[in-house]
């Protein structure tokens, strides 16, 4: 069923010079900041209108629901809950992707990276290397905390890296939150967007780097508002 998003269209947000023109949408939405419990949605853009792409999957995202992160919006003035290291909340915002990974080879067209158990994501505010992914081999190693972006579970069997946060970039902001992806579990995380190994891999092979694809994500009014920077009125 074809769902037509016009209403958006006649809205318009000055902020939204900075987003790409995106023709890709992953849309994620909660009732509310504090449930751990959301819908997914892919929209694609075709002659100046947004349509649905599958079915809406369940998600499950951060165990303590949801705080303004950083990317391509601009958090609200006054805003109450606002994303930090450990605070178990996933982002929300809009953000770019960056390249999707796993444990072994994946033929799809969107840029993918093998990772080994010696590559991790540093989360340790104190180090050099916050918020990037590092091969522990080649670098000083100047950080006490990290995860693995390989181990013995699945969860990073699949999965897309978030830019929030300027990850692997100059400009993360130290205890700002870092590590966020798109992965497989079946239980909230501690800030991340999680579904099932089928669901992460169909987006991965859906997703096209050429139509600059976006991560929505937010309470349901959160994402209206967000919307409307993406599509500021013509």
């Amino acid at each position: 069923m074809k769902i037509l998003l016009t209403l958006c269209l006649s809205l318009f947000l000055a902020s939204a010079q900075n987003i790409p023109d995106t023709k890709q949408l992953i849309v994620v939405s909660t009732k509310n900041w504090a449930t751990p419990n959301g819908t997914l949605q892919r929209y694609a853009k075709k002659n100046n209108s947004w349509h649905t792409v599958g079915k809406a999957i369940r998600i499950k995202l951060g165990r303590n629901g949801l705080g303004w992160g950083r990317g391509l919006h601009t958090i609200p003035k006054g805003a109450k809950i606002i994303k930090k290291e450990g605070d178990g909340k996933a982002p929300a915002g809009i953000f770019t992707l960056k390249q999707a990974f796993g444990y072994s080879s994946f033929v799809v067209e969107y840029p993918y990276e093998v990772y080994k158990t010696t590559d991790h994501c540093v989360d340790d505010v104190n180090s050099k290397l916050y918020n990037k992914i590092v091969d522990s081999t080649k670098v000083k190693r100047d950080y006490k905390s990290k995860e693995h972006m390989k181990f013995p579970k699945d969860y990073y069997k699949y999965g897309i890296v978030v830019n929030h946060n300027h990850i692997d970039e100059v400009g993360a902001v130290k205890g700002a939150g870092s590590c966020i992806f798109l992965h497989i579990k079946k239980v909230p995380t501690a800030g991340c967007t999680v579904m099932n190994e089928s669901e992460m891999k169909e987006i991965i092979k859906w997703l096209d780097a050429d139509k600059d694809p976006l991560l929505v994500q937010g309470t349901e009014e959160v994402v209206k508002g967000l919307w409307k920077k993406i599509e500021p009125s013509k």
